[in-house]
């Protein structure tokens, strides 16, 4: 591997990388070492693991982040046969979960679509915390709220709002977004998104 290439990412500060880390395991599932003998990896990644291998910053950092998270019951690591697998652990993935949420962000085209998107729920006060969250993420996402449940945002939203629906486990019936051109009077809205 050539470190080089790398060094600007393992600039980040060990926390970053943690969640790096946690994202990039969330999005593959595992990650996989194969082995080019039965104990070539196993015994590479132990020697990781108790901290054998010191040196530059590239393999510090990691070795660290790995630690970190596997003091706090969030990664496991499993050998099976030739290969070893690292995998996020229940814990993990309720976390990874919600720091992709606290990242979460819209991001604002160059040109506004003239389009109205257009977030509504009803959602049972058996899952009122839920409820109570999903609307603090949509005043923290910028959305207007034209109504308890219904709330307003100039740009597209789609992949964002999917992402809430899944974390809090919302169906379809629960959480919809409309896209509309036409809402009637816009002069509030256009005010509280800054539009000339």
């Amino acid at each position: 591997m050539k470190i080089g290439k790398y060094k600007y990412y393992f600039r980040k500060p060990k926390s970053e990388i943690v969640k790096d880390i946690l994202y990039g395991l969330l999005t593959v599932g595992a990650i996989t070492i194969a082995a080019s003998s039965p104990s070539f990896g196993w015994n590479l990644w132990k020697a990781i693991l108790k901290g054998k291998i010191k040196s530059n910053d590239f393999k510090k950092k990691a070795y660290n982040a790995f630690q970190v998270l596997l003091k706090r019951g969030e990664i496991k690591i499993e050998k099976k046969g030739k290969q070893i697998y690292i995998s996020l652990t229940e814990k993990g993935k309720a976390r990874a979960g919600w720091l992709q949420i606290n990242d979460l962000k819209i991001k604002k085209p160059k040109k506004w679509d003239r389009k109205w998107r257009i977030v509504i729920f009803d959602i049972s006060q058996l899952k009122k915390i839920y409820r109570e969250a999903f609307r603090g993420k949509l005043k923290e996402l910028g959305f207007y709220p034209l109504q308890k449940s219904v709330w307003v945002h100039p740009f597209d939203c789609e992949a964002e709002i999917e992402l809430l629906r899944e974390f809090f486990g919302f169906s379809e019936e629960e959480l919809r977004l409309i896209v509309a051109e036409n809402i009637g009077n816009t002069k509030e809205f256009k005010k509280f998104f800054k539009f000339n």
